[in-house]
């Protein structure tokens, strides 16, 4: 699950451990475009704009310089600085892998997700898993509409109790 009935995210293991901050500054580190979808850009955005408690300055300055993308079928302009929107997933995509640069990472909820899977864009797949059995919820993957192989890569426990899964699909 990625949040409970209602959206909620109170289920999330804080504080983070050194350890897994320095697996997610190393994630983080190639990326140079971040793809959003609306729903969770109308938080994300205006959280690291404001400077969220407990990051440090280089992260929030990492998180706010980073130019976003985000999907989207209900803004035709972007609210945000140094974000625009797209609405056809695959054409935004595919159009943003084609340019030069570094790497791009999807932050996102099960209708991104599901979305990037369905439509075959991603090349890799990181869940992080909580210690923390909600029993119901908004399930990470959605109605994909077909089973997705894929291939497990690591598996890597943290101290906090947060596991990341980095997976990457199998393709026929």
């Amino acid at each position: 699950m990625h949040g409970g009935p209602n959206g909620e995210m109170d289920w999330l293991t804080f504080p983070w451990t050194d350890d897994i901050n320095a697996h997610i500054d190393a994630l983080t580190d190639p990326v140079d475009c971040i793809v959003l979808g609306r729903r969770l850009a109308e938080g994300f955005i205006p959280t690291w704009a404001a400077g969220p408690e407990g990051e440090d300055q280089a992260s929030i300055d990492k998180m706010n310089n980073t130019p976003k993308v985000v999907i989207t079928r209900t803004l035709t302009e972007s609210p945000w600085e140094n974000a625009v929107v797209g609405d056809d997933l695959a054409a935004t995509v595919n159009h943003l892998k084609a340019r030069p640069g570094g790497d791009m990472i999807a932050y996102g909820g099960g209708t991104l997700v599901a979305s990037l899977i369905t439509e075959g864009l991603l090349d890799e797949l990181h869940l992080f898993v909580n210690p923390t059995a909600i029993g119901a919820g908004m399930p990470v993957f959605g109605d994909l509409g077909r089973y997705q192989r894929l291939r497990l890569v690591t598996a890597r426990p943290f101290d906090c109790g947060i596991t990341a899964l980095h997976f990457e699909p199998k393709r026929a």
